[in-house]
């Protein structure tokens, strides 16, 4: 455009230099002469112009040939004007560095995450056991409860696999016992939300019965889980877990195994399909707001042909096996976690109802002939628990049990306790235990006062959360 100004004020000078003096032809010649120079001057910008962009178009041409995307090469002002050879190598070096960086794979990506937990109990009894009815005994007391073992890997891209050993001391002699705990293998990739485990793990049932005695929120695990499941609910067998496509959140799990509990089954020298553990769980999620959440479930344990106690005198005298067992439970949690102060600030209420209904085959130890009972009993526990700090947290817990091979005896717990979380590995709780059985446990009111310190080393899959 510019160009074709020049030319029209040109053609202007020329009209009017044709009505000029002879003397003034020297100029029109000299104003001629510059126009040319000028308008050689443009094509050359022109052609320079043409030839950067052609050099910048290469190079882009062959930055898109290449196989991995570089988002922190520079250009430089010089490389615009020419692109030369070794710019290039340079170039496509660091392009086949990181291509290269990418396909490295970590030394230890293929062994298996491990972990150590520790967990020293210090305690006072004001009862001696079994009086106390803890299992701990009476007055100063220090108690390696366990020192657990974890290892955890994925299998392939279609399982995972993990390993529980634990080293625990016994309550009364101090004998130190190692156990597998877990040793199971659980689907990652099954289609249709469902997953599989087998081995050996804890069974699904309730709030607390399948974790492990350092995560519980308190010191000691309640009373009617001990009681009706067995403390953990170890159990050697499978268990299907099915979470249903829907927009809202319910799971449904169940399960069987030739065990359920501590205790192992006593079947004798032949086990059928009726003296297995059979159990399920359904659970359910609802955020009520945004700082409040609603957790509820419903679990079951059946067990039609037991045989799981042989000559365990009850507390009413007799002599009973137990020859079937049955075990219902209903568990939930409300939970108050603040969106902003969540690390520092919540509430959590937690409960379990259980309800035992076991059939036994009862004998008079003084004599007479053996007779079938069936015993309801029901217990439950419920927790308070608010972290006010992001190391501080305290909580009140409340317990109930009927005993379930002698409804008449019945236990009530109170318990207190606050927490110091040191660090997320080191751990510190501080609780007081008032229980107050009635004569027909065979127990003793007790106060206890228990500090439990907890620490982990390395990785731990199924470390301290909020329960």
């Amino acid at each position: 455009m510019k160009l074709n100004n020049l030319l029209g004020v040109s053609s202007a000078l020329c009209l009017c230099a044709t009505g000029v003096p002879a003397q003034e032809t020297n100029q029109v010649e000299q104003l001629k002469q510059q126009l040319e120079q000028m308008q050689a001057n443009f094509e050359k910008i022109e052609i320079e112009q043409q030839r950067q962009i052609d050099a910048l178009q290469k190079q882009l041409d062959l930055l898109a040939q290449k196989p991995a995307v570089v988002t922190n090469v520079v250009v430089s002002p010089e490389a615009t004007n020419a692109v030369s050879p070794d710019s290039f190598k340079e170039l496509s070096d660091r392009v086949d560095n990181v291509v290269e960086a990418q396909k490295k794979t970590l030394v230890s990506e293929f062994n298996p995450a491990i972990g150590f937990v520790g967990e020293t109990i210090f305690s006072q009894q004001s009862k001696g056991s079994p009086q106390n009815g803890t299992g701990y005994p009476g007055g100063f007391d220090v108690y390696q409860r366990s020192v657990e073992l974890n290892a955890s890997a994925s299998v392939d891209p279609f399982a995972k696999g993990w390993v529980v050993v634990n080293g625990s001391a016994d309550a009364a002699t101090g004998e130190t016992s190692l156990d597998v705990e877990e040793a199971a293998l659980q689907t990652t990739s099954l289609p249709g939300n469902l997953t599989l485990t087998a081995g050996q793990f804890f069974g699904e049932f309730g709030r607390l019965a399948y974790i492990h005695d350092h995560e519980l929120p308190f010191v000691n695990r309640p009373m009617v889980l001990d009681q009706y499941i067995g403390g953990e609910s170890k159990t050697p067998g499978a268990q299907a877990s099915w979470l249903l496509p829907i927009e809202h959140y319910v799971n449904l799990t169940a399960g069987l195994g030739t065990q359920f509990g501590d205790s192992p089954d006593v079947v004798g020298s032949y086990r059928s399909f009726g003296a297995v553990n059979y159990y399920g769980r359904a659970s359910t999620y609802f955020d009520l707001s945004d700082n409040w959440q609603l957790e509820g479930g419903a679990s079951w344990l059946i067990n039609p042909d037991s045989g799981n106690v042989n000559g365990e005198l009850a507390p009413n005298g007799l002599t009973l096996t137990e020859t079937r067992r049955r075990v219902l439970g209903g568990d939930m949690k409300l939970s108050y976690v603040p969106l902003r102060d969540n690390q520092f600030n919540s509430l959590t209420w937690g409960n379990e109802v259980l309800y035992s209904d076991n059939q036994y085959l009862a004998s008079n130890p003084g004599g007479g002939s053996a007779f079938a009972e069936t015993v309801g009993a029901w217990g439950m526990y419920s927790y308070l628990t608010y972290k006010w700090s992001r190391s501080w947290s305290g909580g009140f817990l409340f317990e109930y049990l009927q005993n379930d091979q002698d409804s008449a005896g019945r236990t009530y717990g109170y318990s207190p306790y606050v927490t110091w979380a040191v660090s997320h590995w080191n751990q510190l709780r501080l609780q007081y235990t008032h229980t107050q059985p009635n004569s027909a446990t065979g127990n003793q009111p007790n106060d206890a006062v228990y500090l439990q310190w907890t620490w982990i080393i390395g990785a731990h899959s199924h470390g301290w959360q909020q329960r």
